[in-house]
Parts: structure tokens; C-alpha cells; sequence
């Protein structure tokens, strides 16, 4: 069985490396904070999901098994308490 596992980040990370997907994120806090996942091992090249802006307040965006192959690299902009979800 195929178990979620997580990774809290405060600031841009890579998150995995090699194949897996994304279930979604959880916004825990954040001042006009915005995300990008990279399909890589950097903020570089392929862009899984562009720029999401933040609205105010705590959510969870799920992002339906968005599928990666290099690796899974977060991009943080403005301040953000981010937890990543992924397989």
C-alpha cells in the first residue's frame, strides 16, 4: 500500500527526489505567501503547478495526484507555513 507522507517547509525546498506524486498542500499560516512545484531537483525547468496565491486564512489545496519524475522542488514567495503532501 502506497502510504502519504509529508514535509513541513517554511521557505523554498526540494521535497523529493525521483518519481511520486502530489496530493496536495496545507497552507498552516502565511503573509501574502505563494507556491510553485517544479517537476526537478531545483526551481528550474518543468513546472508541475505555476504560482498559486495564497487567499488569507488556513486551507488545505488538494491537488489530485499531480504526478513528478525528476523530483519534487517547492518554491516559496512571501512568508508561509507549508506542509506538502505527497506518495
Amino acid at each position: 500500500m502506497d502510504k502519504n507522507k509529508y514535509k513541513n517547509i517554511s521557505a523554498s525546498a526540494l521535497v523529493k527526489t525521483g518519481a511520486g506524486k502530489v496530493v496536495g498542500v496545507v497552507i498552516g499560516s502565511h503573509t501574502n505567501g505563494t507556491l510553485k512545484l517544479w517537476d526537478n531537483t531545483s526551481g528550474a525547468t518543468t513546472v508541475l503547478v505555476n504560482t498559486m496565491t495564497f487567499a488569507a486564512g488556513e486551507r488545505f489545496i488538494p491537488l489530485y495526484d499531480a504526478v513528478f519524475n525528476t523530483g519534487l522542488y517547492a518554491t516559496i514567495g512571501g512568508t508561509a507555513d507549508i506542509t506538502i503532501i505527497y506518495k
